[in-house]
C-alpha cells in the first residue's frame, strides 16, 4: 500500500538528492501495511515527483527523535523545533530507495484526488 505526502518542494528534492533521508511529521497514517510514499511536491510545483520505500517510522519525544535524526534531516534545528512546537512527541519516516519520476504527474488526472493537506492513501 502507498500514501501520498505533500512535501515542500525544496524538501522534497533533498529527498532525491539523497541529504534528506528523514521526513517528519506531527501525524502519520495508521494503516501499517504502507510501505511507500509517493512524493507530491507542493507550490509552485504542484506536481507528483517521485516515490520513496519506507524504512523504519520512528516516533519519540523531539527532542530524542532529532538527537537521532539531525544527521540528515535536511532541515536546520530551528526549522525543526518550529515544526513541532506545542507538541510532544513527532515522527520521523525513513527513507530508502527514493526515486524521482523521468516526468512529473498531476495528482488528479494521474491518482484522482485533490493534494492532500497531510497524507492520502492510494493503490
Amino acid at each position: 500500500m502507498k500514501v501520498i505526502l505533500s512535501i515542500k518542494p525544496e524538501f522534497a528534492e533533498k529527498i532525491f538528492d539523497g541529504s534528506k533521508r528523514f521526513e517528519f511529521r506531527r501525524r502519520i497514517y495508521k494503516n501499517t501495511e504502507v510501505k511507500v510514499v509517493v512524493v507530491y511536491a507542493s507550490a509552485p510545483i504542484s506536481k507528483v515527483i517521485g516515490e520513496f520505500e519506507i524504512g523504519s517510522v520512528l516516533h519519540d519525544e523531539i527532542k530524542p527523535l532529532w538527537e537521532y535524526t539531525n544527521e540528515y534531516s535536511g532541515i536546520s534545528e530551528d526549522y525543526y523545533l518550529q515544526y513541532f512546537e506545542g507538541i510532544e512527541s513527532g515522527f520521523a519516516i525513513e527513507v530508502k530507495k527514493a526515486e524521482k519520476y523521468d516526468s512529473p504527474m498531476c495528482i488528479k488526472e494521474t491518482f484522482g484526488i485533490t493534494p492532500p493537506q497531510s497524507f492520502a492513501y492510494i493503490r
